[in-house]
């Protein structure tokens, strides 16, 4: 009898390490992580890890399980705390949660990579339902902050407030993929950012008349135009496009260059003249979707400084990443295709576009100096980049309330803030 217990406290023990193992080397080498790999980094053999998982989608499922489970437990505190007798103001509240979901998301932060918008193509039905879950439980708790009798005049009419419930717990979920929140600098990062939506950056908050008429937002439009002009009907375009959609919807290891010829209605032969394999046609794919953006971002920081404001040009950007999002929702796929085969290991996150992260950097200086806009944080790079994310509405939030109501949900938030100000 004394033989079976310990045997079972052995098993359950070698099934945690089995675990905690493959989240840590999920969340660095995302799915190109194998069994074996697993195993090895275990000092088992393949064989004897069989015993606990029968597959790798089973260790990911599990992952997976835990980080939902904790995620609906942090609701559940927010919630029973909103029901006690506490008096504390709504933004200590907001932040509360804010700061309990970024910590969940860096602790499960291969389950947060492996389950981001869509589930991988190979994933089973388990892992399919799992990874399409929206984070609702959290999502629920923050709305229903946002709506308590304490926050009764402190949000400013006309907000949406599902929507800034969404924005909020969204942006504490992606504190997890990247790997800044590592740094020291960065521990206070969840609550500045919800400062930033309850308060904004802008000094004196500026009306929407004011930043539709700016030199910035017409040179945005005029850049966002331009993307059509580059539009042709050519074969090579015809067969970039199937990718892009290919690509998107497969991922970038899934998807074959014979699959991207039956749907271009083409031979293999014909695709492999026309790029010489896949690689060079992801290339050639990513590097018109980064020459639009960087096309739009120059238009709008070079726009006329003596009648534009840092703040007309942070408005202009964030309606130029709005439109991104919208026109180029497969290239997004793909980039987060790539996330999830294989982690990034730099600060950098989502910064790879280094000029744009620098050019944000000089509005920021600039713009403080001028005492139009504030941001909190450590240096003035770790300023920008937190303020690059919040410059980037999420794409679902673009998908299903559209451009303009997610820019007048980014103006409302990051730009103004949603509370009433003093």
């Amino acid at each position: 009898m004394v033989t079976n217990v310990w045997s079972m406290v052995a098993d359950g023990t070698r099934r945690e390490e089995i675990l905690e193992t493959g989240a840590a080397l999920f969340a660095s080498s995302g799915l190109r992580t194998s069994l074996k790999d697993i195993a090895d980094a275990c000092g088992i053999l393949p064989g004897s890890l069989y015993h606990h998982f029968d597959s790798k989608e089973a260790i990911i499922v599990e992952l997976v399980q835990r980080y939902r489970d904790e995620l609906d437990e942090v609701a559940k505190e927010a919630l029973d705390a909103l029901h006690e007798p506490d008096q504390r103001p709504i933004e200590d509240r907001v932040v509360g949660l804010g700061e309990a979901i970024a910590a969940c998301a860096v602790r499960h932060r291969a389950a947060l990579l492996l389950t981001l918008y869509e589930p991988p193509t190979w994933a089973g039905e388990e892992l399919v339902d799992l990874a399409r879950q929206t984070p609702a439980a959290i999502e629920a708790a923050m709305l229903e902050i946002l709506q308590a009798r304490g926050a009764a005049g402190a949000i400013r009419p006309g907000i949406h407030l599902r929507l800034l419930a969404e924005r909020i717990c969204q942006s504490m979920l992606h504190i997890g993929v990247g790997v800044f929140h590592r740094s020291q600098a960065s521990r206070h990062l969840p609550a500045e950012k919800c400062r930033v939506f309850l308060h904004g950056i802008a000094v004196h908050a500026p009306s929407d008349a004011a930043l539709d008429r700016s030199p910035s937002m017409a040179a945005a439009r005029e850049a966002i135009a331009a993307w059509d002009d580059h539009q042709d009907e050519d074969r090579v375009t015809h067969l970039r496009t199937t990718a892009r959609a290919e690509f998107g919807r497969r991922g970038y290891e899934a998807t074959t260059i014979r699959d991207i010829a039956k749907a271009a209605g083409m031979s293999t032969g014909s695709v492999y003249r026309m790029f010489g394999s896949k690689d060079e046609l992801l290339a050639s794919i990513m590097r018109t979707f980064s020459a639009n953006l960087a096309a739009g971002w120059d238009a709008v920081v070079s726009s006329p400084p003596s009648s534009s404001s840092s703040l007309d040009q942070l408005d202009a950007l964030m309606w130029v990443n709005i439109n991104v999002l919208d026109r180029f929702s497969d290239e997004f796929k793909i980039q987060l295709a790539w996330l999830r085969q294989s982690p990034p290991s730099s600060v950098d996150l989502g910064f790879s576009f280094g000029r744009q992260l620098q050019q944000l950097k000089q509005l920021l200086v600039a713009g403080e100096q001028a005492g139009e806009l504030s941001v909190e944080g450590g240096s003035a790079l770790n300023r920008a980049r937190s303020l690059y994310e919040l410059l980037l509405t999420p794409e679902n939030i673009v998908r299903d309330a559209g451009p303009s109501a997610a820019h007048a949900l980014a103006r409302d938030t990051v730009m103004r803030g949603a509370m009433v100000r003093s």
